[in-house]
């Protein structure tokens, strides 16, 4: 084929849209060690895309080079291939854009002339007067491609779509200046940070101001692997994966290994349907992260996905888990809310007299000893307020620094349902079966953790056919459904046998709960299934165990349950991730009754 041809069917995997070719030319820049990058967008780069840097330019016998099939200076040997350090390697990119475009390519180095050479004229170079650094002009996008063309959107789309590509290069590299322009006007100017507050700026700039102030900042070592960045707090969940940012070795990708572990890590405190929010880094020894797995160098390949996945687990996890009442205060206003409504909406508070210990109402004989288990777990769901936690009613002439406790001391109850409390910010409000179904979830989970998890074994062995694949799947991994109560063996190549499973869990599904954990197995190298669906059945019995709506709790008793939330994991959302209590600082009060106007 034509060198002209095979370009263009190159630039089909690298070249989707004008923010593709933004990306490519902005990744360059940076591994040219530009500090300042200057975008300059026309009709959302359908009809021109401008990029200039200040890196370290393009020798002049190297700039007609640049514009040839595989050429590039990043990479010499297959050892340099297998822990690649820069962003571009495979020398597509700029040939690919030069086939489908009007291209030109201006660049000059330290003490040497600048030069210019045309994409459709790669072997005649120009003198061209320009400072240190490299210009890359591309106009009209896929003028020869009329079959591509047809297919781009509206230029707003288009320039959107750029947009959050020029945010990515932004939340990646702190240390570069970036202004971007549409149409001549700019659009982004974004000074280089050099400190941890410049950092949240940028942030703040390209993430919102709320999602700064809902977040917090990690950093965690451990194995050779490093995570740090921003996790937005459980109250500020999405409709979408819109704002999920995760970069490896400065890399933004996209990993079903690394979505799978953030999302196992929020499971437990987001609301049905709702996404997190996050600015993460992970470093890693680039000989352990193949990035050469697709073309436009979006997705990696882990060589210890499981050890990745684990870490990038634990760590979001815990973070969540030490998030306590005071560290960061849920807004009563400016962050997105709830989607509640008569189709998607929370589960009903009003159960029946909190004395109740939940209990199905069908038992069989075969698994009544499971609910033994579950009486004696559900002692630990008594109300928060214990004799030993009691504390004396408060008088407005006695009244303790509410500097000592974040959600300060209860004043009153409203209909039943509320807690008013006052601490040193303002007011707090609780949502009482909210709190204590969280305290009470959190409890079960540790006595469960705490002692042997009962299991049940089966009057008649549950057989199951499945793949090769899978059964040897199971009989690699028999210590993660031996370490949660399951008994489960190999009989046959394609055979699995089911002699015990967690009693817990005797009125589920046990053969499709196996084939779900084996495809997790298969997908991710881990599973959570077994556990999540044992956490399923102590929420559940948490949710019936917890003080209802419409009981009138003593001030004493209110007290407790505020202290309780100080000292529980998760405590500022519930099992189904509603959130249990929300703040109202005294300017916000005052500015209901106007005062100080």
């Amino acid at each position: 084929m034509p060198d002209q041809l095979i370009n263009q069917i190159a630039a089909g995997e690298v070249v989707e849209r004008p923010a593709s070719v933004v990306k490519e030319l902005l990744e360059n820049s940076l591994d040219a060690g530009a500090s300042r990058i200057d975008i300059d967008i026309e009709q959302g780069g359908i009809k021109s895309i401008r990029i200039r840097d200040n890196g370290s330019g393009i020798h002049k016998d190297d700039l007609a080079l640049a514009l040839s099939r595989h050429a590039t200076s990043k990479i010499r040997s297959l050892d340099d291939l297998e822990q690649v350090c820069s962003l571009g390697f495979r020398g597509e990119a700029l040939p690919s854009v030069a086939s489908v475009s009007r291209m030109t390519l201006t660049s000059k180095q330290q003490d040497a002339d600048g030069w210019q050479v045309q994409g459709d004229l790669p072997g005649e170079l120009k003198p061209a007067a320009h400072v240190n650094g490299t210009t890359v002009e591309v106009r009209d996008l896929f003028f020869n491609v009329p079959a591509r063309r047809k297919f781009m959107k509206a230029e707003k789309t288009e320039f959107t779509h750029l947009e959050e590509v020029v945010n990515r290069i932004a939340l990646s590299r702190f240390d570069v200046d970036i202004q971007l322009s549409h149409n001549g006007k700019v659009v982004r100017n974004l000074r280089a940070a050099r400190s941890e507050a410049e950092n949240a700026r940028r942030i703040a700039t390209v993430c919102g101001e709320t999602f700064v102030e809902q977040s917090r900042h990690i950093h965690f070592d451990a194995d050779g692997l490093s995570l740090r960045g921003w996790i937005a707090l459980p109250v500020f969940s999405r409709a979408s994966t819109d704002m999920q940012y995760f970069f490896v070795n400065g890399r933004m990708v996209r990993d079903k290994v690394v979505a799978h572990a953030l999302r196992q890590a929020y499971q437990d405190v987001l609301y049905h349907g709702r996404h997190p929010a996050f600015v993460l880094y992970l470093q890693i020894d680039p000989a352990l992260v193949d990035v050469n797995a697709h073309p436009a160098k979006q997705e990696v390949r882990f060589r210890e996905s499981r050890q990745v996945h684990d870490f990038i687990y634990r760590t979001i996890h815990q973070a969540l888990a030490d998030v306590r009442p005071g560290e960061s205060q849920p807004a009563a206003g400016g962050q997105e809310t709830y989607p509640f409504s008569a189709q998607n909406k929370p589960p009903d508070a009003g159960f029946i007299s909190a004395e109740n210990r939940y209990v199905p109402q069908t038992i069989s004989r075969q698994n009544a000893m499971s609910f033994q288990v579950a009486e004696q777990m559900m002692a630990y769901a008594s109300l928060a307020a214990t004799v030993q936690d009691m504390e004396p009613p408060l008088s407005a002439a006695d009244h303790p620094d509410q500097n000592l406790h974040p959600l300060g001391y209860a004043i009153a109850q409203l209909h039943g349902v509320f807690i008013l409390a006052q601490n040193a910010i303002g007011l707090v409000m609780v949502d009482m079966h909210a709190a204590h179904e969280r305290i009470t979830y959190e409890r079960l989970k540790q006595a469960m953790a705490a002692g042997a998890l009962a299991a049940q074994p089966l009057l008649v062995p549950l057989h199951i056919a499945v793949s090769e694949r899978e059964a040897q799947l199971a009989e690699t991994h028999q210590a993660l459904f031996t370490e949660l109560g399951m008994e489960l063996n190999r009989t046959g190549p394609t055979t699995l046998g089911i002699r015990q499973i967690p009693v817990l869990l005797a009125r589920g599904n046990a053969e499709i709960l196996v084939r779900d954990v084996l495809s997790d197995l298969a997908s991710h190298g881990s599973s959570d299934r077994i556990r999540q669906a044992l956490n399923d059945v102590l929420s559940t019995m948490a949710c019936h165990g917890s003080v209802r709506a419409n009981r009138q709790l003593t001030l004493p008793e209110m007290n407790a349950l505020l202290r309780d939330m100080e000292r529980t994991e998760r405590s500022g959302q519930c099992n189904h991730g509603r959130p249990t209590w929300v703040q109202f600082s005294m300017n916000e009060i005052d500015s209901w009754f106007m005062r100080g106007r």
